[in-house]
């Protein structure tokens, strides 16, 4: 009797260390996107320091994880994935937490800087467009437009709606075509980056009296600290490389490209995140940063006649931060379907060998948030209540598999006492889950823009990770939900040699 084999499609080796490098380029859009609101709340001095602190603190994370990278090589999705293996001895319940809470922090980032790019656009070409109105950030909306609750629609909203959908097209037909448009965004981003971190001391624009240091404002609690620890809290999912350790399984030689572009990433971002609030914030001024008038800025460094062109790479750098979210999102929940913590939809692969089901979900949830929600801004932060913990049982992760799997292969091993500094870096994103979730409504120049309802929806996230980590053992497969799983000591099998499945182009 014949026997017909069907081979299981995977996901393919086809990304150099570079690659990884320019995925990561979406991270100077994730702070543009919320620069204004940390240099009205702690000046311009005070947003350098903590935008730089955040860099210096992630940046140890990065080489953490570039061991578990190395050793869970044949396996997507990135610090979630690593959070299970090595939790899932002590409690299966951290997997899909991990998973949801990482995914959520990257999926809202399509809804966020779609409305983002917008606004600029509308800012810089449409001033008078009077098809509804919208002031970036919650504020008020002019009466008696096309509204869907309270929600006013206006341009901005259609074209974030329109990027969202592209951006889904570049990624849903395969990785390659994905990473060359962010070569081309990634190469056109730099325009604007020098613009805003060498052009204001070159053209003699900088002035030190724009910037403040709020900080040490009596008033504050815990003397700033409070301030200080929220604002590290939010800025963690902009500034973390670790999308780098998502496509670790796509990378042609999966330990050098994998340890060379967390490195060279994290490296890029500490540059950035201490450069551009003082540059930007000293050349035009607070109150132009503070109210995300970038098209402003721009007039202001280059001029008028040069500004359309800025605007549009500058909008480009956005839509390359919404590619990334979208590519490293979907691999997020792609991984830990394959790990049996979802459900089988989210594991599959389309013809093009990536995960179309799950880049799915991500485009059309975030077109619903931008029908139906208001405050973008409060549902990015609360977003940020599982990315954050998830980075936290990774770290975890680290020191328990350091302790669980002392024999398991490790191509890259870092040296013994990174295992104290792990257990340090756990305790300090313990205590800014802590405080972030406790106080961040106090975020944005004085206004609140996360509250009660934005924590709720941030919680719910993952408590549907959890009905779903059960829909998936009880109904898919018919098995008895078990809170604790034995693990292997060594991988079950070698690996194959890892030889590219496509030629590159």
């Amino acid at each position: 009797m014949a026997e017909a084999v069907v081979e299981e499609r995977q996901l393919l080796k086809t990304l150099r260390w570079y690659d990884g490098f320019v995925i990561c380029l979406a991270n100077p859009g994730f702070l543009l996107g919320s620069l204004g609101w940390s240099v009205l709340d702690m000046g311009g001095w005070g947003a350098m320091l903590i935008w730089g602190v955040t860099a210096a603190i992630v940046f140890p994370v990065t080489i953490i994880y570039s061991e578990l990278a190395a050793m869970f090589p044949h396996k997507s999705g990135g610090l979630s994935i690593y959070a299970n293996e090595g939790w899932r001895k002590y409690t299966t319940l951290i997997g899909p937490v991990a998973t949801f809470g990482y995914w959520i922090g990257w999926s809202v980032v399509l809804s966020f800087l779609g409305l983002f790019v917008g606004y600029i656009a509308q800012a810089a070409w449409f001033p008078h467009q009077k098809f509804g109105t919208y002031a970036f950030g919650g504020a008020e909306i002019d009466k008696g437009y096309f509204a869907i609750g309270s929600v006013h629609l206006g341009l901005q909203h259609f074209i974030a709606i329109g990027l969202i959908i592209c951006v889904w097209l570049f990624n849903v037909f395969g990785t390659r075509i994905a990473v060359s448009f962010n070569y081309l965004a990634g190469l056109l981003l730099m325009v604007p980056l020098f613009c805003f971190t060498l052009l204001p001391f070159l053209n003699g624009d900088f002035h030190s009296s724009n910037l403040k240091f709020k900080l040490n404002d009596s008033g504050l609690a815990w003397g700033g600290w409070q301030l200080a620890l929220v604002w590290i809290w939010i800025m963690i999912w902009s500034t973390a490389p670790e999308a780098c350790a998502t496509f670790a399984p796509e990378f042609k030689d999966t330990v050098r490209d994998t340890r060379k572009a967390l490195l060279s990433s994290a490296a890029f971002i500490l540059l950035i995140n201490t450069l551009v609030p003082v540059s930007l914030t000293g050349g035009v001024g607070e109150k132009t940063v503070g109210a995300f008038d970038y098209v402003g800025a721009l007039d202001k460094l280059v001029g008028s006649g040069a500004r359309d062109f800025f605007v549009v790479v500058m909008c480009l750098s956005f839509i390359l931060s919404m590619n990334t979210a979208t590519a490293d999102g979907s691999r997020a929940l792609y991984g830990i379907s394959k790990s049996g913590l979802t459900i089988k939809e989210l594991g599959r692969l389309n013809r093009f060998n990536v995960p179309g089901w799950a880049m799915t979900l991500d485009m059309t949830i975030n077109i619903l948030f931008i029908l139906f929600v208001g405050n973008l801004f409060g549902i990015l932060v609360a977003s940020n209540i599982g990315y954050v913990l998830a980075n936290m049982f990774a770290i975890g992760a680290f020191v328990l598999l350091r302790k669980d799997r002392p024999d398991w292969p490790r191509p890259i091993k870092l040296p013994s006492f990174w295992v104290p500094v792990a257990v340090v870096l756990f305790a300090a994103f313990a205590l800014f889950s802590i405080v972030g979730i406790g106080w961040f409504q106090i975020a944005g120049g004085g206004a609140v823009y996360g509250g009660t309802k934005e924590k709720i929806i941030g919680f719910c996230v993952l408590a549907i990770s959890l009905l779903l980590f059960l829909f998936r053992r009880i109904v898919q497969d018919r098995e008895t939900p078990h809170w604790r799983e034995e693990v292997p000591t060594m991988p079950d099998e070698v690996p194959a040699p890892e030889v590219p499945a496509v030629p590159v182009t």
